[in-house]
């Protein structure tokens, strides 16, 4: 097990305390205002020096869907990012478009823009008589990064097409096609498609929706707390079979690579724990269902998304999830010189 992290202790009253166990808030809080501040869920250690702390919440769902296990606050609503994904293809399905397969994991990717994702993506726009104009996401290279290496040193430029939310975009275009929807609009939140979607998440979380705010990509963002992301995943690995929910579930899962790419942790987790559901999101989001209903969601505070792997690796390891795959997702060396100096290890 990773060793616990080290920090002065401070006086009662002089600073942050410990707020009571079980309150969903564990951590720390400043002051009279009862600030809440974070859990350390991680720490960079470089040289056998601990140089960096990474804070977050986490929160573990047992096969019921109760709490079994909480650090930091998991009420309070944070933005999913693209955790909402499978939600807003969810969306998709329910507006009336039939999506399935590598389609399917597409809408509700964050692809790497790989050739086999932007060719997909060209071919579902041609299907809906549609082309890389149309899409609101913006220019952007490959995210990931030797792809974005080949793409570049082949002559590639920033593109729509390229974007790794552009299979979403390209799903939803098509379903506002489809329904006769204004295309100019298909990002605002009053359109009928986000209106939608917006259902989808509120029933999928068990919570209404506290903010909206705006993507990267321009899309509409739900916020929700993590247990309720964590709810959200869960009810989509556990909905009937034939529905919106199940089949965005089932299709991710049988085409893990076009929900991520070739070196990516949702693909390595998917294609290597039977029935598991993951998808990152931007600002170091994540979450997981388990095919019994387990299930976890997390954010890390400063938003450092190498920290990702640690967390997520710990954290399944934590309910009970083994095999290889845990400790490739987990393990993140620090090097020096081209050589091994550190690592970035989770400490809960």
């Amino acid at each position: 097990m990773p060793e616990k992290s080290t920090e002065p202790e401070i006086p009662a009253g002089s600073g942050p305390v410990e707020t009571p166990a079980g309150s969903g808030r564990s951590g720390t809080t400043v002051g009279s205002g009862e600030v809440p501040v974070p859990p350390v869920l991680a720490e960079v250690v470089r040289s056998g020096f601990v140089e960096g702390r990474h804070r977050g919440s986490l929160v573990l769902l047992g096969a019921d869907g109760a709490v079994e296990r909480a650090w930091g606050d998991v009420t309070a609503p944070v933005f999913p990012r693209s955790a909402n994904k499978p939600m807003q293809a969810a969306g998709v399905l329910r507006a009336g478009l039939d999506l399935a397969g590598e389609r399917l994991a597409l809408a509700a990717a964050s692809h790497s823009g790989e050739t086999f994702h932007r060719d997909l993506v060209r071919k579902m726009l041609a299907e809906s008589g549609l082309d890389a104009q149309a899409l609101g996401c913006p220019e952007d290279l490959p995210l990931d990064r030797v792809e974005a290496e080949e793409y570049l040193a082949a002559g590639g430029v920033r593109d729509r097409v390229a974007m790794n939310c552009s299979g979403k975009h390209a799903a939803m275009l098509a379903v506002a096609a489809l329904r006769g929807w204004p295309l100019a609009s298909y990002l605002e939140p009053g359109h009928p498609l986000q209106q939608l979607i917006r259902t989808v998440v509120e029933e999928a979380a068990g919570e209404p929706v506290a903010a909206v705010g705006v993507d990267g990509c321009g899309a509409p963002l739900m916020a929700i707390s993590l247990t309720g992301l964590a709810r959200a995943f869960r009810s989509f690995v556990l909905a009937p079979e034939g529905s919106a929910e199940r089949r965005v579930a089932d299709a991710m899962r049988a085409h893990p690579e076009y929900v991520a790419g070739t070196r990516r942790h949702d693909t390595w987790l998917m294609r290597e724990v039977p029935g598991a559901l993951s998808k990152m999101g931007a600002e170091a989001v994540q979450a997981v269902a388990l095919p019994d209903g387990r299930a976890l969601a997390f954010k890390v505070d400063d938003g450092g998304g190498r920290v990702l792997g640690p967390v997520l690796g710990r954290a399944l390891t934590v309910m009970g999830v083994e095999g290889a795959v845990i400790s490739r997702i987990g393990r993140l060396p620090l090097l020096g010189g081209g050589r091994m100096v550190g690592e970035v290890r989770a400490v809960f």
